[in-house]
């Protein structure tokens, strides 16, 4: 079994070792490990349920984490993003009044959107027409 694993994350090609790796996904767990408790306190200013984010915060970031790993194989950890979270709570909820379920709503056909504009190359064509010398400017900033 160590052997399938080490070959399947490709320790060698990676110079990595098993000592390594565990060492780094606890760091890694640690570092993320705030998001469990911060999580539920921003969205329970929407009115979500404390509990049920917290169980829906701890799902998604080992789902995403997992996808990364053994789709992507990549050492990654996913999970929601605080920002985007609150600007949802605090902004989207609060300042602009709608209900938590009207945003998941809009959350969820932004993805919708963003996922149709990926699949049909569409995406692609916009980064394209973007001049160079946009691109270059923003990644030197």
């Amino acid at each position: 079994m160590n052997d399938f694993v080490a070959s399947f994350f490709k320790f060698q090609e990676r110079k990595t070792t098993w000592q390594r790796e565990t060492i780094g996904g606890i760091t890694s767990f640690v570092t993320m490990a705030y998001i469990i408790f911060v999580n539920p306190q921003i969205m329970a200013a929407a009115g979500m349920d404390k509990g049920t984010v917290m169980l829906a915060t701890c799902l998604a970031a080992a789902a995403g984490t997992l996808l990364m790993a053994l789709y992507a194989n990549a050492p990654f950890g996913l999970a929601p993003g605080m920002g985007i979270n609150a600007f949802f709570a605090y902004t989207l909820c609060g300042a602009m009044g709608y209900t938590w379920e009207q945003g998941l709503g809009a959350v969820l056909l932004s993805g919708i959107i963003f996922v149709v504009v990926s699949v049909t190359g569409l995406r692609s064509r916009i980064i394209s027409e973007i001049p160079m010398h946009l691109k270059k400017r923003s990644a030197s900033v």
